[in-house]
Order: structure tokens, then C-alpha cells, then sequence
């Protein structure tokens, strides 16, 4: 994924999204709707922290959906960062951040002490749930009053373990026949990132961080709702949902 005058940024971004959406074919929806209530809650200007912001995929959309915004991306990994930089590289609208979401400081590193919106997907479920909840309690400190946390993510109901078992096995189902047709799963991807001339040395400090990959837990959408209201919050629901995912918003 190089050229003759660099590395192809843009087709890692869109090699990124083929690979999140072998898990997550509604993947776009989940970013229409959130950005949906962005603009129904804190207008077409919003600051917006992009939590665990990975190669920018929430900032690409939020910018082309509302170009007056400005985004703050947030991330650890250098080889997500690396794509997220080089995608967004001369747009003053943009700025990242390398910081760990569990260091009691990151925010600290921030640029701003707060912002209209925090929005975060597929990035918190490698939290348990005890880094979590004081997770959302920095975040809620960030947040202005009337402004809004949505965080998308795998969030599963455990008193439902027959429905949760259905949806997995056709889930899995149609992940397998996408596969045969040549889709990446997440390891693939990585793979080949690491043979990657620029992307090889942050694949290799990203894996020393985090190694294969940490899976936290997966709370209910129940839970995050109620922890949220805990941590500062004066409403929180899901404003959209699929059988195995919830995006959760919740308003200061």
C-alpha cells in the first residue's frame, strides 16, 4: 500500500474499515447515528474528543458530515496513530495525542479542558469494568454541561444466553462465508501491516504495548447507562442498537 510518493494513506484507512466491518457490517450506521445526535445536541461545530480514536475513523466522518468541527484524537498505539496522522496531516481542524487511557493524568495531555463531545467505538471493550467506570468519570469531568459521551461498542446482556447464542452462530456464519471471499480478520490485517516499510516499527512497538490483543469485558448496555449516570451523567441510554452492539449516549 505504498506509492512513488509515499505511503498511500487513504487506502490503509479504507483497508481498515473492509476489516472492522468483516465484524461489524453496520458499522457505517452506527457512525450515522452518532454523529446524528451530535448535531441534534451540540450543533454543526462541535469540539469533539475522539476517544481512543485508532486511524481516525470517527474524525473522517465527523468532518465530512460537519466540516465546521474540530477534532482531538486519542490514542496509544503507534501504528493506528501513524495512519491517523498521515491521513490528517496540514488539517488544522485535527490534532492527536499519544496518551493511555489508564494513566490516571492523560488528560492532562489534552489540548482543551473540555469539549461538546466525546465519542468513542470499538475501543472500550478492552477495559474491565473497574478501569471503565473511572474511565467515564474522566470523562464526564471533560464533557461541558449539555454536552454528550457516545461510546459504540459490544455491550452484551448475559440473562439473554439463547438469543446471544443464535445471533453469534449466524454472525459467525456470514463472517466465515465473507472470509472465504477474502476478507481480513484483525490478525490478518496486522500482518500485514508489519511487512509494511513504514508501518513495521509502530506494528512492533504497538504489539510490545498491548500484545495479541486484551479483551476486557463486555457489560451490559444496562450497566453502562447506570455507571455513566453515576459518574456525572444526567441521562444516558442507547440511541441505537444490534443484536450484539449498543451505542450508548449519554448528556451532561
Amino acid at each position: 500500500m505504498t506509492t512513488s510518493t509515499g505511503t498511500d494513506w487513504q487506502a490503509w484507512q479504507e483497508s481498515w474499515d473492509r476489516q472492522q466491518e468483516w465484524y461489524m457490517p453496520d458499522r457505517e450506521e452506527r457512525f450515522r447515528i452518532m454523529l446524528d445526535m451530535v448535531e441534534a445536541l451540540v450543533g454543526p461545530a462541535p469540539r469533539v474528543l475522539d476517544l481512543a480514536c485508532g486511524t481516525g475513523s470517527i474524525t473522517a466522518r465527523l468532518l465530512t458530515r460537519l466540516p465546521g468541527a474540530t477534532s482531538t484524537g486519542v490514542d496509544l498505539d503507534p501504528a493506528l496513530l501513524a495512519i491517523a496522522e498521515g491521513t490528517f496531516a496540514g488539517d488544522e481542524r485535527v490534532t492527536f495525542v499519544t496518551a493511555d487511557l489508564k494513566d490516571p493524568d492523560w488528560t492532562a495531555k489534552l489540548p482543551y479542558d473540555s469539549y461538546d463531545a466525546v465519542l468513542t467505538a470499538t475501543a472500550l471493550h478492552w477495559l474491565h469494568s473497574e478501569p471503565l467506570a473511572a474511565l467515564y468519570g474522566q470523562v464526564a469531568g471533560l464533557v461541558r454541561d449539555g454536552g454528550v459521551f457516545m461510546n459504540a461498542d459490544h455491550m452484551i446482556d448475559e440473562s439473554t444466553p439463547r438469543i446471544n447464542a443464535a445471533e453469534r452462530e449466524l454472525r459467525h456464519a456470514r463472517m466465515d462465508r465473507a472470509k472465504s471471499d477474502g476478507a481480513l480478520d484483525w490478525a490478518e490485517w496486522w500482518q500485514v501491516a508489519a511487512k509494511d516499510p513504514v508501518l513495521a516499527a509502530p506494528t512492533a512497538r504497538r504489539f510490545e504495548i498491548y500484545g495479541e490483543h486484551a479483551d476486557g469485558d463486555t457489560p451490559s448496555a444496562q450497566w453502562h447507562a447506570r455507571v455513566l449516570r453515576e459518574q456525572g451523567f444526567a441521562e444516558a441510554r442507547p440511541v441505537w442498537c444490534s443484536p450484539s452492539d449498543t451505542l450508548l449516549l449519554a448528556l451532561k
